[in-house]
């Protein structure tokens, strides 16, 4: 089972202003709230590790039927970022999953699974177009959009 998320970069810029007080405390650690004042661009780690507890998010709801979207209750550890890459690890109920990320300046998009390494996935990213639905003829395992942005993950 695999779960993935996008998030478009400039969308989330103009939609939410993370540096208001109580948010980061509302929705991460404080351990991702470290790690997040202590990056040298703290508004990527925001949105990477938001990215990486909604792409675990999405398997763990299907896997356990568990419908409370709670991203505080969804620990993103053992976060690393190479350039364009991330790893990590995000702990939900004591189980844990595993997330692999690229990181970009439009977007940041997350694959999440249950192993690692993670199933192979075949990811297609286009744009976004609201009204048009033809994509879920194409039977992708896991489906994501935010913004610019469509994110589909075939098994």
């Amino acid at each position: 089972m695999i779960g993935n998320d996008i998030v478009d970069l400039h969308q989330a810029d103009a939609d939410s202003n993370w540096r208001r007080k109580g948010y980061l405390q509302k929705v991460f650690s404080r351990e991702e709230q470290q790690l997040i004042l202590s990056a040298s661009n703290p508004c990527q780690m925001v949105w990477l590790l938001w990215s990486m507890k909604e792409a675990v998010y999405k398997i763990h709801s299907r896997r356990k039927n568990w419908h409370v979207f709670a991203p505080v209750k969804l620990v993103c550890t053992e976060v690393k970022l190479h350039g364009t890459c991330a790893t990590g690890v995000v702990v939900c109920q004591r189980l844990k999953y595993f997330t692999q990320s690229a990181v970009n300046p439009e977007f940041i998009h997350t694959m999440a699974g249950e192993s690692f390494p993670l199933e192979a996935a075949r990811i297609d990213i286009s744009c976004y177009d609201p009204s048009d639905e033809s994509y879920r003829n194409t039977a992708p395992a896991t489906v994501s959009h935010h913004g610019r942005y469509l994110a589909l993950a075939y098994l």
